[in-house]
C-alpha cells in the first residue's frame, strides 16, 4: 500500500508542478476533476497506510457527510459561506452540490490534518483539550489553503459568488464557513481516533508526504499568476506552515534540548 501511496504522491506532485510551470510551458495534465481524483486517491491510500482502512473509512464518511450537508445548506440559504452557486463545470450534482465537492474536501482535509498534527506534535491527541487544539489548528491550516485556491477556482467559473466579495471577489464569510466546517470534521475525526494509538505522525519520510504536498502546492503559487498578490498569501499561509511542520517532523525535541 505504501508503494501505491508513493506512486500517487508522484502523480500529485507532477500535476501541481505542471500548473506551476504553465506560464512557461504546457505539460500534459488532467484538469481540475482529474487532479481532484488523483489527489483524493493519494489522501485515502496514505491515510489507510498510516491508520488502517477502518479508521480511514470513518474519517472519509465524517468528512463527506458534514461537508456535503453544510455545502447544500450553504448553496440553498447563503448562511454559511455567503451567497453562491455551482456551475456545471464540476460535473453531476447531488441536490445543488457537485458530487466531486465532498471528495475534494477529503482531498484537502487529510493533508491539512497531518500538517496540524506535525505542528502540534507532542500534544495529547486523546484529551478533549488536545482534540479541540488539533481541530482549531487544522481548521486554520485548511482554510489557509482555500484562501489560495478559491479566488482562482471561482474566477474560472467553477462556482459563482452572487454578490462578489472584497477578497479577490470572495466574501470574507466564506472563510468563517470553512473554519466552521473543518472544525466540525476534525472534532469528529479526533473523537473517532481518541482511543486509538497515534500512527499518523512519526517523523519518517512516508509520514511527511502529505505535508510535502501541502507546502509544494503553496510553493507552486510563487510562479506568475493572474492574481500576483496571491504569491505573498501563499508563501505565508501555506509554504511557511508547511516548512514548520516538516521541521517539527524531523527535528525532535531532544535535539533542541541538547543545544541548550
Amino acid at each position: 500500500m505504501k508503494s501505491l501511496a508513493w506512486l500517487l504522491f508522484g502523480g500529485v506532485i507532477y500535476i501541481i508542478l505542471a500548473g506551476g510551470l504553465s506560464p512557461w510551458t504546457q505539460l500534459p495534465t488532467l484538469g481540475d476533476t482529474g487532479f481532484t481524483l488523483v489527489f483524493l486517491a493519494f489522501s485515502i491510500v496514505h491515510c489507510a497506510a498510516s491508520i488502517g482502512w477502518k479508521r480511514t473509512g470513518l474519517f472519509f464518511a465524517v468528512t463527506a457527510v458534514i461537508s456535503y450537508l453544510l455545502e447544500e445548506i450553504g448553496v440553498r440559504t447563503g448562511w454559511i459561506y455567503g451567497a453562491y452557486h455551482y456551475s456545471a463545470m464540476l460535473g453531476a450534482k447531488l441536490g445543488d452540490v457537485p458530487i466531486l465537492i465532498p471528495l475534494a474536501w477529503f482531498m484537502m482535509i487529510y493533508p491539512s490534518w497531518i500538517v496540524a498534527r506535525a505542528l502540534l506534535r507532542g500534544v495529547d491527541a486523546h484529551s478533549a483539550v488536545g482534540i479541540c487544539s488539533y481541530a482549531v489548528i487544522a481548521a486554520i491550516v485548511m482554510t489557509a489553503w482555500d484562501a489560495i485556491m478559491d479566488p482562482g477556482m471561482s474566477a474560472a467559473g467553477n462556482w459563482i459568488w452572487e454578490r462578489g466579495g472584497s477578497y479577490f471577489g470572495v466574501p470574507f464569510q466564506n472563510y468563517f464557513g470553512w473554519l466552521l466546517t473543518t472544525f466540525l470534521v476534525y472534532v469528529g475525526a479526533g473523537l473517532l481516533w481518541r482511543k486509538e494509538r497515534d500512527g499518523t505522525v512519526n517523523g519518517n519520510l512516508f509520514a511527511a508526504l502529505p505535508v510535502m504536498v501541502y507546502a509544494f502546492y503553496g510553493l507552486s503559487y510563487m510562479t506568475p499568476r493572474p492574481m500576483p498578490a496571491l504569491q505573498i498569501v501563499a508563501f505565508f499561509a501555506m509554504v511557511m506552515p508547511g516548512l514548520l511542520a516538516l521541521m517539527r517532523l524531523f527535528l525532535s525535541v531532544s535535539q533542541f534540548d541538547d543545544e541548550t
